[in-house]
Formats: structure tokens, C-alpha cells, sequence
């Protein structure tokens, strides 16, 4: 082993987590691949390519944030916070803007101020998070969670990422209300797989889950490189086309096509971008801080949530679950909502979509600098990266979300007092799409069922707050519409 190798080796404690080199880094690549179509997907989220859509995200004085600014900060943040996060913490745990959060804040938040303002709110949300890591509160609930609410968060991670794949490939839809039907979602379209990119989709999975099953070194890598050649060579010969809302047998995201421009200098104007306190002047201090309120609790704990699922699928948890040193590992997450802010990207948070990289042996924050440097890449290729589709990075979510699955094998379903709580933790996170959401419902029914059968004192005094808080987050907008 020459002297780098070696000194990465130390640092990162490759060997004695039963890793090598080669195996970080080629789960660092998968790790970026499941997770590039963020670069893509932020921007539609937050942007708009012009005020003047009909569709676009304005804020309340009608601005907007373009698009092609909004892919440059998106990749900026995940590459560095993914990087320090990596060297920090020493985790496979991937950063990049976080869904949920985005979304809130283009359809809820900024219309009620400006996206320098909606930001600055973001950016105090994550110094929030970061105060409550330093003072050890954040350690606090992670360790009072019950081991069994984690395997079942472990699980409903699994599922959510499943559910994740399904719904952007195309494979499960939601039916339009005018269908006249009381079925929420059904399969491809009327009932069919009858779209190339779907079926796209579906060669994915099987080939992913014959190479899993063959043990092949780089599964998951190698099938997203073939379904991608795939979808390539279909859209080369059928002319698929892209979606774009109105063609339900386009592709999701990303047409499979060689791009115009292969590389271009990112646009980084929207860096520093920020007003820390213009939404209380705007709104009033109470309206602004009970939006601080519901991204804090969201924050919290989708992050906590995820890095629990994937500390466990990694083999890195103790008996009880726990991850060592996770008070360092919170603080540097935590610092991603601050920087996303500050760079209008959005909160980042720690993303689900490592467990790819991780289900591919990927054990150490190495992982994580490979991933961080190919996203600092995508900032100048993000037209390159955008070749891949969002069908053929799919399937390593579905492959992976059976995987976490198996973490019920931990929870006892003969007592219904863990039974109920798990099953709705697992369940709700993606019926819902939000691990929050999953977390929340789990810690209230077990603190409720605990109590109601005599199991009062084995309840930790934080699982109390926090079931009572998450009471308070479900029922923000009745509290807001009270107080307000």
C-alpha cells in the first residue's frame, strides 16, 4: 500500500470498517448518479425560466429565481457540504438540497415574502439545527429513540426510496381527478406499461436485482451505465421526446440525448443572496417564526431520520442503534441548511439516495469526497450529467429500498404497542412523502399506546417533547390561522 493510499486509509478507517479504496470510491460514484437528478429537479422546483410563465415560482414582488442559476448553487452546496461532511463526520451520507423543504418554500413561503428573505429564513432554521447539535439536544433524542422506532425508520426509509423510484419512472401515477375514480394512484398509464421510458424502468430493475443477486462488484453501478445506453438508444430510434407535463410517454427529467454543449461556467449569482430578518418586518415576528418553526421540525427530522436508516443499512449503528460520534456528524448537517440558505439552494440536508453508494460496500466519508467533487463537477457539466435519465437511476432506488426493508426483522410485531407505531412509521413515510411526517406519527402513537398499557415509566422524558411538538407541527396552519 503506497504512502496516499495509506494515509486515506487511516484517516477514513477504510480497512477497519471492512472497506477498501476502490469500493469508496465507485460508492461515491453510484451514491452521485442516484442522486445527480437533484441538479435538475431543484431548479424546477424553486426556479422558473421566466416571470412571465405560467407556472412560475414568484414571490411576493412577482420575482423569480432562474433556473440556470438555481442548477450552479445546487450543485455547489451538495458538492462542499457532501466533502465536509465526508471529512467531518466520516459517513456515507451524501448532502444535497433536500425535497420537502424546496417545495415548501416555493409554494408556501415565498409568496408571503421575497426568495432573499424566504432564504434568510432557511439560513436561521439552520443555525437553529446547529445550536441544538452543539448543546447535545439533538444527540439527546436520537439516542432516546426506541430501537425498534429505528429499525422501523430504517424500513420506511426502504420504502419511501422504493415509492421514490416508482413514482418518477413513471410505474406507479397518480389518476387526474377528472378520471372519475376514487384510486389515488395506479399503474403506468390505465393500468399499462405502455411508455418506453417506464419500460425502461422495469429492464432496470430486473438487471439490477439479477447482478445484487450474482454478487456482481458494481451492480448498481453498471446497471445504471446499461439502462442509460438503453433509454439512449430508445429515444435515438422511437423519439420519446420529454414529458414536460403534457406527454405522459416522455421521459421524467432528463431526455437521454447527446446535449448541445457539453460544458458551460455555472452561473453563481444567487450566492450571498440573502436577508436574515426581512421576513419578520414583512409578515410580522410570529407569522415568520412559525414558518422557522415547520422547517425546523421538518429539518430535524428528515435528517435525523435518514441518517438512522442509513447508518443501520451501512452496519455502522450500535445495539441500540446509535451511531458513534453522530453529534459531530448533526452539526455538519445541520450547517447544510445555513449554507443552502445562504446560496439560495434551498436547506441540504443528508440524502436517502446514498444508500445506492452504500448498498455497493461504500462505508467512510471517502464515499462522500467522491460524490462531493463529482457534484462540484456537475456545476460545469451539468448539460453531460443530464444524459442520464431519471428512469435509469430508478431502479437502484427500488433495489435498494428492498434492501432497508429488511430491517423489520429487528421489530417485534407480537406486541402491539410496537407494532402499531412501527407500521405507521413505515407506511406513512411514503403515502405521505416525507420521512418527517413517518417520524411523527410513529413517536406519538408509541408514546400513546406506551402510556395506555402501563408502560408510562419506560418512556424516555424527550420522546414526551417530541411526540407534543410533532402534536404542534401537524397542526401548524390551524395554530397560524388562530394566531394570525
Amino acid at each position: 500500500m503506497g504512502a496516499a493510499p495509506k494515509l486515506l486509509d487511516n484517516y477514513f478507517k477504510i480497512t477497519e470498517r471492512g472497506s477498501t479504496v476502490g469500493t469508496e470510491i465507485r460508492g461515491g460514484v453510484v451514491s452521485f448518479v442516484a442522486m445527480a437528478y437533484i441538479v435538475v429537479l431543484n431548479p424546477l422546483i424553486l426556479g422558473s425560466f421566466s416571470a412571465d410563465d405560467a407556472v412560475a415560482k414568484t414571490d411576493v414582488l412577482g420575482n423569480i429565481l432562474p433556473v440556470n442559476q438555481v442548477a450552479a448553487v445546487t450543485a455547489l452546496v451538495a458538492g462542499l457540504m457532501s466533502i465536509v461532511f465526508g471529512i467531518v463526520a466520516n459517513y456515507p451520507f451524501a448532502i444535497a438540497a433536500g425535497l420537502g423543504i424546496n417545495s415548501l418554500l416555493a409554494v408556501t413561503i415565498a409568496p408571503q415574502v421575497t426568495w432573499p428573505e424566504a432564504m434568510g429564513l432557511v439560513v436561521i432554521d439552520g443555525i437553529i439545527i446547529v445550536v441544538l447539535a452543539l448543546t447535545g439536544f439533538r444527540t439527546a433524542v436520537f439516542n432516546a429513540i426506541p430501537p425498534e422506532l429505528k429499525s422501523a425508520i430504517a424500513a420506511g426509509i426502504g420504502m419511501f426510496i422504493a415509492f421514490i423510484g416508482l413514482v418518477d419512472a413513471g410505474f406507479v401515477r397518480r389518476i387526474p381527478d377528472a378520471a372519475g375514480t376514487t384510486v389515488p394512484v395506479g399503474l403506468g398509464i390505465n393500468g399499462s406499461i405502455s411508455s418506453w421510458p417506464t419500460v425502461t424502468f422495469v429492464f432496470g430493475v430486473l438487471l439490477m436485482g439479477v447482478l445484487v443477486v450474482r454478487r456482481v462488484r458494481g451492480g448498481l453501478l453498471i446497471g445504471i451505465v446499461v439502462t442509460t445506453v438503453l433509454a439512449a438508444i430508445i429515444e435515438a430510434v422511437a423519439g420519446v421526446g420529454p414529458s414536460l407535463g403534457v406527454n405522459p410517454n416522455g421521459w421524467n427529467l432528463s431526455v437521454p440525448a447527446a446535449p448541445d454543449v457539453v460544458a458551460e461556467l455555472p452561473d453563481l449569482s444567487l450566492v450571498g443572496d440573502v436577508s436574515l430578518f426581512g421576513a419578520f418586518v414583512r409578515i410580522g415576528v410570529l407569522a415568520a417564526s412559525l414558518l422557522v418553526f415547520t422547517l425546523v421540525l421538518a429539518n430535524f427530522f428528515d435528517a435525523m431520520g435518514t441518517m438512522t436508516g442509513l447508518g443501520k443499512e451501512a452496519g455502522l449503528t450500535d445495539q441500540e442503534g446509535n451511531l458513534p460520534n453522530i453529534g459531530r456528524a448533526l452539526v455538519v448537517e445541520g450547517t447544510g441548511a445555513i449554507v443552502g440558505g445562504g446560496a439560495s439552494a434551498s436547506s441540504n440536508t443528508v440524502f436517502v439516495e446514498s444508500a445506492s453508494g452504500i448498498a455497493e460496500g461504500a462505508r467512510t466519508g471517502l464515499a462522500n469526497v467522491v460524490t462531493g467533487l463529482l457534484f462540484l463537477a456537475a456545476m460545469f457539466l451539468t448539460p453531460l450529467y443530464s444524459v442520464v435519465p431519471i428512469e435509469a437511476a430508478a431502479p437502484a432506488l427500488v433495489v435498494v429500498g428492498a434492501m432497508m426493508i429488511g430491517q423489520v426483522r429487528d421489530i417485534d410485531f407480537s406486541k402491539f404497542s410496537i407494532a402499531l407505531p412501527a407500521f405507521l412509521t413505515i407506511v406513512v413515510m411514503p403515502f405521505t412523502y416525507s420521512i418527517a411526517n413517518g417520524i411523527g406519527v410513529g413517536f406519538i402513537s408509541w408514546v400513546v399506546l406506551n402510556a395506555a398499557s402501563g408502560g408510562v415509566k419506560k418512556i424516555h422524558p424527550l420522546m414526551w417533547v417530541v411526540a407534543l411538538l410533532f402534536v404542534a407541527y401537524f397542526a401548524v396552519d390551524p395554530i397560524t390561522d388562530a394566531v394570525t
